[in-house]
């Protein structure tokens, strides 16, 4: 089974446009897909407004129990159903989860090293089966980025992680592409500079972008997560603009491909 894996970020859901739109372009992305949605900028104005301040780490969201309230009741209800809702409204059968639901994603929480995360997730599991068994129905199954411990506990999981884990879950037994979809052309030299994108992106890259600090907060676990997909075995990673993603579906480098293979910087 040929299976994509499309992550869209929370700059893009935050406005009703477009969002709109990419729905409308997953709904008519070709072949089996998983929808993996993020939302941090609603919950963190949403948390705001109760007065609940969000605290981050290298683009990473602490999480403690108020927090934990705020991201369960907009990333597993407001957003997500809304998502699903609009895709029933363009004709692609969808189905919002959880990892609490069918068992679909289980985790750990982090443990405390450096810094104390929280209530926050590290995947340990994918429900491969389960995936599997909604998208031969043509169910597109949509996941928003909440896990859970088996033991009664919901934990927030970093939802760029939640779309590399179930990318490289499937790929142990299917071809997998991966595509992050944000509010940016790719990955730039420049992110005030559209035009300043880099077309591919290695580790070495990365490692370099990182000392002089042209990547930074939430590119860091984007890229991260992105190496871990196309080094356990995920076919394609591609980063980009959400209105280019059926061009990069037909093979058009409209963005950033990441890959694994060692590349000099210039």
């Amino acid at each position: 089974m040929d299976i994509s894996v499309i992550k869209i970020g929370g700059n893009v859901i935050d406005h009703p446009d477009k969002s709109n739109h990419f729905l409308k372009l997953f709904a008519k992305f070709p072949g089996t897909k998983i929808l993996v949605h993020g939302g941090g900028v609603m919950a963190s104005r949403i948390g705001k407004s109760l007065g609940i301040a969000p605290k981050m780490h290298l683009g990473r969201r602490i999480t403690d129990k108020d927090t934990l309230d705020v991201v369960t009741m907009v990333y597993a209800g407001l957003i997500n159903k809304n998502l699903v809702a609009q895709l029933q409204a363009y004709g692609q059968n969808a189905i919002g989860l959880t990892g609490a639901d069918g068992n679909a994603i289980k985790s750990v929480k982090r443990p405390v090293k450096e810094v104390d995360f929280g209530f926050v997730g590290d995947v340990e599991s994918v429900n491969t089966a389960l995936l599997e068994s909604l998208m031969k129905q043509n169910i597109a199954p949509v996941f928003c980025a909440i896990t859970h411990n088996r033991k009664g506990q919901l934990l927030n999981t970093n939802a760029d992680t939640i779309a590399s884990e179930i990318a490289t879950a499937l790929a142990k037994i299917h071809r997998v592409k991966l595509y992050f979809c944000f509010d940016k052309t790719g990955v730039l030299m420049d992110p005030e500079n559209e035009a300043s994108l880099i077309p591919l992106i290695n580790e070495d890259i990365y490692k370099e972008l990182m000392k002089d600090k042209i990547i930074h907060s939430g590119m860091i676990p984007k890229l991260e997560n992105a190496f871990n997909a196309i080094n356990k075995g995920v076919n394609h990673v591609w980063m980009g603009l959400p209105e280019n993603l059926l061009l990069a579906s037909r093979g058009k480098n409209a963005g950033t491909i990441i890959e694994s293979l060692k590349y000099d910087l210039y």
